[in-house]
Formats: C-alpha cells, sequence, structure tokens
C-alpha cells in the first residue's frame, strides 16, 4: 500500500506522472483537487504522493463522469467524507447502467423499424390529422394522444382556424411512432427514442455504435478512477 506522505517533487514532476501540465496541476490544486501543496524555505511548491494520486485518480474520474462530478469526488474525498464520495461513484455507476438500458431499447427500436423508410421526406408528404390517421390506419384520437403525450407534435394551421397540421419531418416521425407501438413500445419507451432516429435519421446504427463505444470508454474510465480513488481513501 503505498504512503501518501512519501515526496514526489516539484510541480513539473506531478504534472509527467499524471499527463498534465505545470499549470493544470497548479490549476487542480487551486480547484481542491489537489490538497494543499507544502512550500521550500524559497517558496516553491513540494508535492508528494497523494498530490500525484490525486491527480491521477481525478484524470480517470474526469474521462468516466466528466470533469466538474470528478472535481466534487475527489474533493470528498480529501475533506474526510467518504461515504458520499462512494455515493457519488455509486450514482455514476447507476447512470451509466441507465444509458445501457437506453442504448438497448433504442438497438431493438431501429431493428423494429427496419422496413420503414424514414430517411425518405417529400413536400408532398404535409398532412391534415385526418389524412396521416388514413394513411396509417389509425383513429384521430391517437393522433391526438401522440400530440398531448408530447410524441408527435404537429404545427397549428393558422387558415384554418388552428387545426393539426403534420409537416413532412412530422409524417415520418408519426410513420416511425406507428412501427413502434405496433411492435409492442410503450408512450413512455417510444418518448426516449424517436429523438434518436429524428437526429440521426440517415445513420441510425452508426450513431448508436459509436455511443455503445464511448459508454464503454467511460465505463472503464469509470473503473480507473475508481481504483485510483480506493488509493487515496484507505492507503
Amino acid at each position: 500500500m503505498a504512503n501518501l506522505n512519501s515526496p514526489v517533487g516539484r510541480t513539473v514532476d506531478v504534472a509527467r506522472r499524471a499527463g498534465y501540465s505545470v499549470q493544470q496541476v497548479r490549476n487542480l490544486e487551486r480547484d481542491g483537487v489537489l490538497p494543499p501543496a507544502d512550500r521550500s524555505p524559497g517558496g516553491h511548491r513540494i508535492y508528494r504522493e497523494i498530490h500525484a494520486r490525486s491527480a491521477l485518480a481525478y484524470r480517470a474520474l474526469a474521462a468516466g463522469v466528466g470533469p466538474v462530478e470528478a472535481k466534487r469526488v475527489i474533493r470528498a474525498v480529501h475533506a474526510g467524507e467518504q461515504a458520499r464520495a462512494l455515493a457519488m461513484i455509486d450514482a455514476a455507476h447507476a447512470g451509466l447502467h441507465t444509458e445501457r438500458v437506453d442504448l438497448e431499447l433504442a438497438r431493438q427500436a431501429a431493428e423494429a423499424i427496419a422496413t420503414e423508410p424514414i430517411t425518405e421526406v417529400r413536400g408532398s408528404d404535409a398532412m391534415s390529422i385526418a389524412e396521416l390517421a388514413t394513411a396509417l390506419g389509425v383513429r384521430t384520437s391517437t393522433l391526438r394522444h401522440w400530440d398531448a403525450e408530447g410524441v408527435v407534435v404537429p404545427g397549428r394551421s393558422a387558415a384554418s382556424g388552428g387545426a393539426r397540421r403534420y409537416s413532412p419531418e412530422q409524417v415520418r416521425d408519426a410513420r416511425i411512432v406507428h412501427q413502434l407501438r405496433q411492435a409492442g413500445y410503450r408512450i413512455e419507451q417510444v418518448r426516449k427514442v424517436v429523438p434518436e432516429f429524428r437526429q440521426h435519421s440517415t445513420q441510425v446504427r452508426e450513431a448508436l455504435t459509436a455511443r455503445d463505444a464511448a459508454i464503454t470508454a467511460r465505463s472503464l474510465a469509470l473503473l480507473d478512477g475508481a481504483a485510483a480513488l480506493r488509493e487515496l481513501l484507505f492507503s
């Protein structure tokens, strides 16, 4: 087990060890990520193992949960608030789990609408609520329900007394929602995944694969950060 009081050296030594610049190390000390360094008679900073370990833990945690949350965790450790630091790590793991569940939901949704040409949008696709209901084979009350739930929200036609008017993009969204509902997706699930198709309509699967890789990278970084954090908590 490491001795956190062992001397490491100057600012540049901590910077090299942690992969930061000298200024970044000073900024981390200023922000409370590193405890205050000792000073030599000449006023130079003197760092110890706890400073290097704190910088390494922060670097890994920042990749997993972002710099703001990583700073909160490290500050809690230095404040002796072990339970709070561990609770934040637990919450980060739970957040990643939720992202994975949502990702799998979107991936399954992509398969469910594989036969739906979601990228084809034409200007002539604009429809009234009655026209869209007929095209989809649903009741107008179903479309009103989707509107009320915020799943497919049409515009309103001033010329027709505020009647619903679905743009080509909204018609496409309604087709996607219809496919997902037929596949058994609940409204709350549909609400989660439709924005994915709206944002990445031409490259849905590529976007989901990229997000999967990003979540995995953050999970691994969080594991590294937790291991480094353990050294600070129990050394």
